[in-house]
């Protein structure tokens, strides 16, 4: 999981054709139709950005199949453009040297079979797909397995298909979303966030090979020891974020705004740190190519991150502010225990600062010894609906701001902004600075402020 590090997800299907995230399986095969189909060129694109694997959504919720699957009519095969996806980005990837993963969705909202009382009949249906998938298209690295919650864990029998994965492809590496669960009585998640402590959570669906919560974001002092029936697996996290903004899976009719490069850079630092990884959505659109305002910025990220084939990922600066003492001017409520100032130095993206008042100031104390050259700040922004239950638009609650450092008993402003802090606010210095305190002072704001992480880091100390 370390080597592959960093790879493209794809996801591709009927929803892309009806501006949909999910649908139930009664989208027709026939609404499938990419005039200009074009896998290479996702591959292309996934070896100019820097990228070590694709992964490809086979089968997503509604069932549909991007393969001529022997056990349903659900597929490329029954649509206008019967090209097999599978085997052509298979061979692409061959082709470019880069690795081949699958995402297959357990859950089937088209299959008679998902429905029956009986749910052998289910997993039947699926480990032979998965049999097709795993013995017609070489070498796969990993078979991300996703729609868990729709029944209950015993009824999946992940021992079996865990058992025929291996049998098959034994170098493949297993994901299952939502692995892991506060205990092994019932059926609660553990968010990422939450993951500090070894040993502390419990497999749901064992076994497996790493961790997968979309879109979640992992702390910063992750831990890898999870318990099943009393001994202890070292399971590492997996990434899976998507390049636009608004946060959909599959490529809408209109184009739409991808991430900043700033927030694209450091949550692949972020992301990629740890002995984690990172999977990054670059979706096609209905004509079926990625469209290049998309490739840009993506094939634009791994030049800024000068990622090469077989070379180690680039890693982020030493993080001087992590669990640094903090205080703030306001606190929502003042519940610290939710909203203090500390949850802004925590190391975890699930946790924030929030102020009562639109103007607030936040000030953490630092080791006056160590130098810093950069600042990211996520910023907890207004988020509005998409209408299409998944999606989102993001609104900058800041609006101007002042960064100071605090120096022979005074304050000395290094940076003034006058404009929304964006995705992600990255600032970078000419040189370094040593400070005792360093703060961030919100001048302007639409609502009062609020803060997921305010990171102060070293440039110079990659080690």
């Amino acid at each position: 999981m370390i080597d592959r590090g960093y790879g493209m997800f794809i996801h591709f299907g009927p929803n892309t054709f009806k501006d949909v995230e999910w649908s139930d399986g009664s989208i027709p095969a026939t609404a499938y139709n990419p005039t200009k189909l074009d896998c290479d060129q996702w591959v292309r694109v996934a070896r100019d950005a820097g990228f070590r694997y694709v992964l490809l959504v086979t089968k997503h919720h509604d069932g549909f199949c991007m393969w001529d699957s022997k056990y349903t009519t659900y597929d490329v095969a029954s649509s206008p453009v019967k090209t097999d996806v599978v085997g052509a980005v298979a061979k692409a990837c061959k082709k470019h040297g880069l690795k081949f993963a699958i995402y297959y969705s357990l859950g089937d909202r088209s299959a008679p079979s998902y429905k029956d009382k009986n749910p052998k009949k289910y997993t039947d249906y699926m480990c032979k797909q998965l049999t097709e998938l795993l013995t017609g298209y070489g070498e796969v690295c990993v078979l991300w397995l996703d729609g868990e919650w729709d029944r209950k864990v015993e009824d999946w029998d992940i021992p079996r298909v865990y058992k025929l994965v291996k049998k098959l492809q034994p170098h493949c590496a297993v994901g299952i979303n939502h692995t892991i669960v506060l205990n092994e009585k019932n059926r609660r998640y553990a968010p990422p966030d939450s993951m500090v402590v070894d040993n502390k959570y419990f497999f749901q669906c064992f076994p497996s090979d790493f961790r997968l919560w979309d879109p979640k974001i992992d702390n910063k002092a992750d831990k890898k020891q999870y318990i099943h029936n009393g001994k202890s697996y070292y399971l590492p996290f997996e990434h899976t974020i998507c390049i636009s903004k608004h946060w959909n899976w599959f490529e809408k009719s209109t184009p739409m705004p991808v991430r900043d490069l700033d927030e694209l850079e450091e949550l692949f630092y972020w992301s990629t740190d740890n002995h984690n990884s990172l999977v990054v959505d670059i979706p096609p659109d209905r004509i079926g190519r990625i469209r290049e305002n998309v490739a840009n910025t993506i094939i634009s990220l791994g030049q800024r991150l000068h990622l090469q084939p077989g070379k180690p990922l680039p890693r982020n600066g030493k993080f001087i502010s992590i669990n640094s003492p903090a205080e703030a001017t306001s606190v929502w409520n003042n519940d610290l225990q939710h909203y203090g100032a500390q949850k802004a130095v925590d190391g975890g993206m699930d946790s924030r600062w929030a102020s009562v008042d639109t103007l607030a100031t936040l000030t953490v104390s630092l080791d006056s010894g160590k130098a810093f050259n950069k600042i990211a700040i996520y910023e907890y922004q207004d988020v509005t609906d998409g209408g299409d239950g998944f999606s989102t638009a993001r609104r900058n609650r800041i609006q101007a701001h002042t960064i100071d450092v605090y120096k022979n008993g005074e304050w000395l402003p290094i940076y003034v902004g006058d404009e929304p802090m964006g995705d992600c606010k990255v600032i970078r210095f000419p040189y370094s600075y040593k400070a005792s305190k360093i703060r961030l002072h919100v001048t302007k704001a639409l609502a009062p402020p609020s803060i997921y992480e305010f990171n102060v880091i070293d440039m110079n100390d990659r080690s």
